[in-house]
Protein backbone atom coordinates (compact mmCIF):
# COMPACT_ATOMS: atom_id res chain seq x y z
CA UNK A 1 0.00 0.00 0.00
CA UNK A 2 2.93 2.65 0.76
CA UNK A 3 6.22 2.72 0.90
CA UNK A 4 8.91 4.86 3.15
CA UNK A 5 10.52 7.16 1.36
CA UNK A 6 13.70 7.17 3.86
CA UNK A 7 13.72 9.06 6.93
CA UNK A 8 15.78 11.83 8.00
CA UNK A 9 16.03 13.65 12.11
CA UNK A 10 12.38 11.75 12.29
CA UNK A 11 10.90 12.77 8.93
CA UNK A 12 9.75 10.17 5.99
CA UNK A 13 7.37 10.32 3.40
CA UNK A 14 4.39 7.73 2.59
CA UNK A 15 3.71 7.07 -1.27
CA UNK A 16 0.27 6.11 -1.57
CA UNK A 17 -1.37 3.44 -4.49
CA UNK A 18 -3.47 6.52 -5.60
CA UNK A 19 0.19 8.50 -6.05
CA UNK A 20 -0.33 10.96 -2.87
CA UNK A 21 2.85 11.69 -0.86
CA UNK A 22 2.32 12.46 2.81
CA UNK A 23 4.50 13.89 4.54
CA UNK A 24 5.03 12.47 8.28
CA UNK A 25 7.34 12.79 11.38
CA UNK A 26 8.71 10.45 13.78
CA UNK A 27 10.19 11.13 17.40
CA UNK A 28 10.35 9.65 20.88
CA UNK A 29 10.58 6.14 22.25
CA UNK A 30 7.55 3.55 23.05
CA UNK A 31 4.41 2.59 22.54
CA UNK A 32 3.53 3.66 18.92
CA UNK A 33 1.07 6.78 18.96
CA UNK A 34 -0.20 8.22 16.29
CA UNK A 35 -1.92 11.60 16.07
CA UNK A 36 -4.98 12.35 13.58
CA UNK A 37 -5.37 15.66 13.52
CA UNK A 38 -9.21 17.09 12.57
CA UNK A 39 -10.24 19.44 9.71
CA UNK A 40 -7.34 21.13 8.82
CA UNK A 41 -5.08 17.97 8.47
CA UNK A 42 -2.13 19.55 9.39
CA UNK A 43 0.81 17.69 11.67
CA UNK A 44 1.35 21.00 13.05
CA UNK A 45 -1.19 21.02 14.59
CA UNK A 46 0.12 18.81 16.92
CA UNK A 47 3.52 19.93 17.63
CA UNK A 48 3.04 21.16 20.82
CA UNK A 49 1.71 18.30 22.18
CA UNK A 50 3.60 15.85 20.04
CA UNK A 51 6.96 17.37 21.90
CA UNK A 52 5.39 16.93 25.24
CA UNK A 53 3.92 13.23 24.79
CA UNK A 54 7.41 12.19 22.52
CA UNK A 55 8.85 12.03 25.97
CA UNK A 56 6.94 8.91 26.53
CA UNK A 57 5.91 7.44 23.54
CA UNK A 58 7.20 7.07 19.98
CA UNK A 59 4.71 10.32 18.31
CA UNK A 60 3.65 9.83 14.89
CA UNK A 61 1.80 12.56 12.78
CA UNK A 62 1.18 13.86 9.49
CA UNK A 63 -0.16 15.95 6.86
CA UNK A 64 -3.07 14.46 5.64
CA UNK A 65 -3.57 14.38 1.65
CA UNK A 66 -3.64 17.69 0.11
CA UNK A 67 -2.61 19.61 3.12
CA UNK A 68 0.53 21.33 4.07
CA UNK A 69 3.48 19.29 2.63
CA UNK A 70 1.62 16.31 1.13
CA UNK A 71 -0.11 16.34 -2.01
CA UNK A 72 -3.43 15.11 -2.96
CA UNK A 73 -3.55 11.96 -5.02
CA UNK A 74 -6.21 10.81 -6.82
CA UNK A 75 -8.33 8.97 -5.04
CA UNK A 76 -11.48 10.28 -3.86
CA UNK A 77 -11.35 12.23 -0.27
CA UNK A 78 -13.90 10.05 2.03
CA UNK A 79 -13.21 9.37 5.80
CA UNK A 80 -12.87 5.73 4.68
CA UNK A 81 -9.73 6.72 2.21
CA UNK A 82 -8.18 8.95 5.27
CA UNK A 83 -8.27 5.85 7.11
CA UNK A 84 -6.41 4.00 4.97
CA UNK A 85 -3.92 6.54 4.89
CA UNK A 86 -3.36 6.14 8.27
CA UNK A 87 -2.55 2.42 7.75
CA UNK A 88 -0.52 3.37 5.31
CA UNK A 89 1.16 6.06 7.49
CA UNK A 90 1.68 3.18 9.75
CA UNK A 91 3.18 0.39 7.62
CA UNK A 92 6.08 3.08 6.50
CA UNK A 93 7.03 3.67 9.86
CA UNK A 94 6.99 0.38 10.23
CA UNK A 95 4.28 0.12 13.16
CA UNK A 96 2.52 -2.93 13.27
CA UNK A 97 -0.06 -1.49 16.17
CA UNK A 98 -0.46 1.86 17.85
CA UNK A 99 -2.66 4.07 19.93
CA UNK A 100 -4.64 6.19 18.07
CA UNK A 101 -5.67 9.40 18.74
CA UNK A 102 -7.73 11.70 16.56
CA UNK A 103 -9.34 14.92 17.03
CA UNK A 104 -12.44 16.38 15.77
CA UNK A 105 -12.57 14.79 12.37
CA UNK A 106 -9.61 12.80 13.06
CA UNK A 107 -11.71 10.94 16.12
CA UNK A 108 -14.33 10.01 12.92
CA UNK A 109 -10.78 8.87 11.04
CA UNK A 110 -10.03 6.88 13.66
CA UNK A 111 -13.31 5.06 13.93
CA UNK A 112 -13.24 4.05 10.60
CA UNK A 113 -9.66 2.62 10.55
CA UNK A 114 -10.84 0.80 14.25
CA UNK A 115 -13.86 -1.07 11.90
CA UNK A 116 -11.91 -2.40 9.40
CA UNK A 117 -8.29 -3.06 10.61
CA UNK A 118 -8.72 -2.98 14.47
CA UNK A 119 -5.89 -5.64 14.57
CA UNK A 120 -3.68 -2.06 14.08
CA UNK A 121 -4.99 -0.64 17.11
CA UNK A 122 -3.99 -0.84 20.74
CA UNK A 123 -6.73 1.68 22.02
CA UNK A 124 -8.41 4.34 20.37
CA UNK A 125 -8.42 8.14 21.76
CA UNK A 126 -11.62 10.16 20.41
CA UNK A 127 -10.85 13.66 21.44
CA UNK A 128 -14.01 16.33 20.56
CA UNK A 129 -15.26 13.83 17.72
CA UNK A 130 -18.72 12.49 17.18
CA UNK A 131 -20.59 9.33 15.98
CA UNK A 132 -22.64 9.76 13.28
CA UNK A 133 -24.42 13.44 11.68
CA UNK A 134 -26.32 15.80 13.55
CA UNK A 135 -28.21 19.10 12.35
CA UNK A 136 -26.65 21.23 14.56
CA UNK A 137 -23.40 20.66 12.95
CA UNK A 138 -25.13 20.09 9.00
CA UNK A 139 -25.94 24.01 10.13
CA UNK A 140 -22.70 24.80 11.55
CA UNK A 141 -20.47 23.51 8.47
CA UNK A 142 -23.21 24.02 5.74
CA UNK A 143 -22.84 27.67 6.92
CA UNK A 144 -19.11 27.88 6.44
CA UNK A 145 -19.38 26.74 3.38
CA UNK A 146 -20.91 29.41 2.24
CA UNK A 147 -18.70 31.36 4.12
CA UNK A 148 -15.28 29.75 2.35
CA UNK A 149 -16.99 30.73 -1.10
CA UNK A 150 -17.46 34.12 -0.53
CA UNK A 151 -14.72 35.52 1.53
CA UNK A 152 -11.88 32.63 2.34
CA UNK A 153 -10.33 35.12 5.04
CA UNK A 154 -13.93 35.15 6.70
CA UNK A 155 -13.70 31.49 6.47
CA UNK A 156 -10.29 31.46 8.43
CA UNK A 157 -11.27 34.08 11.20
CA UNK A 158 -14.51 32.62 11.91
CA UNK A 159 -13.12 29.16 12.46
CA UNK A 160 -10.80 30.56 14.85
CA UNK A 161 -13.56 32.67 17.03
CA UNK A 162 -15.26 28.85 17.13
CA UNK A 163 -12.39 26.61 17.71
CA UNK A 164 -11.12 28.55 21.17
CA UNK A 165 -12.56 30.00 24.57
CA UNK A 166 -12.24 34.02 24.03
CA UNK A 167 -10.50 34.95 26.80
CA UNK A 168 -7.60 32.33 25.90
CA UNK A 169 -7.54 34.21 21.80
CA UNK A 170 -7.63 37.14 23.50
CA UNK A 171 -4.73 36.95 25.29
CA UNK A 172 -2.97 34.56 22.48
CA UNK A 173 -4.15 37.26 19.51
CA UNK A 174 -1.36 35.93 17.44
CA UNK A 175 -3.14 32.38 16.84
CA UNK A 176 -5.81 34.55 15.66
CA UNK A 177 -4.09 36.41 13.15
CA UNK A 178 -2.24 33.42 11.74
CA UNK A 179 -5.20 32.48 10.58
CA UNK A 180 -5.90 34.73 9.05
CA UNK A 181 -2.77 34.61 7.02
CA UNK A 182 -3.61 30.79 6.46
CA UNK A 183 -6.64 31.20 5.07
CA UNK A 184 -7.47 28.61 2.16
CA UNK A 185 -6.86 31.42 -0.90
CA UNK A 186 -6.41 29.50 -3.97
CA UNK A 187 -9.28 27.26 -5.70
CA UNK A 188 -7.06 24.49 -5.01
CA UNK A 189 -7.14 25.34 -1.86
CA UNK A 190 -10.97 25.74 -1.62
CA UNK A 191 -11.44 22.38 -3.34
CA UNK A 192 -9.33 20.45 -0.62
CA UNK A 193 -11.36 22.49 2.07
CA UNK A 194 -14.67 21.44 0.71
CA UNK A 195 -14.27 17.63 0.06
CA UNK A 196 -13.22 17.58 3.66
CA UNK A 197 -16.11 18.89 5.00
CA UNK A 198 -18.66 16.90 2.96
CA UNK A 199 -16.55 13.45 4.17
CA UNK A 200 -16.96 14.87 7.60
CA UNK A 201 -20.75 15.55 6.84
CA UNK A 202 -21.49 12.59 5.58
CA UNK A 203 -19.46 10.07 8.40
CA UNK A 204 -21.71 8.13 9.97
CA UNK A 205 -20.14 5.60 12.78
CA UNK A 206 -23.12 4.33 14.48
CA UNK A 207 -23.43 0.93 12.62
CA UNK A 208 -20.26 -0.04 13.54
CA UNK A 209 -19.93 1.48 16.80
CA UNK A 210 -20.35 -2.08 18.64
CA UNK A 211 -17.53 -3.38 16.83
CA UNK A 212 -14.78 -1.10 18.36
CA UNK A 213 -13.77 -3.70 20.42
CA UNK A 214 -10.52 -1.93 21.93
CA UNK A 215 -9.95 0.08 24.53
CA UNK A 216 -11.84 3.68 24.12
CA UNK A 217 -10.88 7.16 25.65
CA UNK A 218 -13.37 9.86 24.84
CA UNK A 219 -12.30 13.67 25.87
CA UNK A 220 -14.29 16.59 25.09
CA UNK A 221 -14.97 20.04 26.68
CA UNK A 222 -18.12 21.35 27.73
CA UNK A 223 -17.71 24.98 26.11
CA UNK A 224 -16.68 23.11 22.20
CA UNK A 225 -18.88 24.78 19.95
CA UNK A 226 -17.80 23.43 17.36
CA UNK A 227 -18.50 19.71 18.24
CA UNK A 228 -20.62 20.47 21.72
CA UNK A 229 -20.25 18.14 24.47
CA UNK A 230 -23.62 16.41 23.65
CA UNK A 231 -22.01 14.57 21.01
CA UNK A 232 -19.29 13.33 23.52
CA UNK A 233 -22.18 11.91 25.88
CA UNK A 234 -23.91 10.12 22.24
CA UNK A 235 -20.47 9.01 21.23
CA UNK A 236 -19.89 7.31 25.02
CA UNK A 237 -23.50 5.79 25.31
CA UNK A 238 -22.40 4.17 21.95
CA UNK A 239 -19.55 2.81 23.20
CA UNK A 240 -20.48 1.65 27.05
CA UNK A 241 -17.02 0.17 27.71
CA UNK A 242 -15.03 3.43 27.27
CA UNK A 243 -13.92 6.15 29.26
CA UNK A 244 -15.01 9.55 29.34
CA UNK A 245 -13.21 12.60 30.19
CA UNK A 246 -14.96 15.96 29.95
CA UNK A 247 -12.60 19.29 30.30
CA UNK A 248 -15.10 22.50 32.33
CA UNK A 249 -13.04 24.74 29.73
CA UNK A 250 -11.23 24.89 26.34
CA UNK A 251 -13.34 25.08 23.37
CA UNK A 252 -13.49 22.44 20.55
CA UNK A 253 -9.29 23.15 20.14
CA UNK A 254 -8.58 22.09 23.73
CA UNK A 255 -5.14 20.48 22.65
CA UNK A 256 -3.91 23.67 22.17
CA UNK A 257 -5.63 25.74 25.32
CA UNK A 258 -4.99 23.27 27.50
CA UNK A 259 -2.04 21.18 26.51
CA UNK A 260 -0.81 20.41 29.87
CA UNK A 261 -4.39 18.78 31.24
CA UNK A 262 -4.96 17.10 27.09
CA UNK A 263 -1.66 15.32 27.61
CA UNK A 264 -1.26 14.12 31.36
CA UNK A 265 -5.04 12.63 30.57
CA UNK A 266 -3.62 11.09 27.08
CA UNK A 267 -0.45 9.95 29.02
CA UNK A 268 -2.22 8.74 32.24
CA UNK A 269 -4.61 6.45 29.50
CA UNK A 270 -2.21 5.10 27.84
CA UNK A 271 0.34 4.07 30.42
CA UNK A 272 -2.77 2.18 32.60
CA UNK A 273 -3.07 -0.22 28.85
CA UNK A 274 0.30 -2.08 29.78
Amino acid sequence: MSAAQGSAGGRFEVRTADGAVLKAFSEGAGQPLLLVSGLGGTAGFWADNAATLARSFRVIRFDQRGIGGSSRGSAPCTIAQLAMDCAAVLDAAGVARAVLLGHSTGGCIGQELGRFAPERLDGLILSATWLRPSRYMAGLFRTRLAILEADPVAYAATGALLAYPPIWLEANWPVFEGAEKGAPASSEARAVVRERIEALLSFDGSAHAAALAMPVLILGARDDMIVPCFLQEELAAALPGSRKTMLDTGGHFFPVSRPDAFTATVAEWIGELA
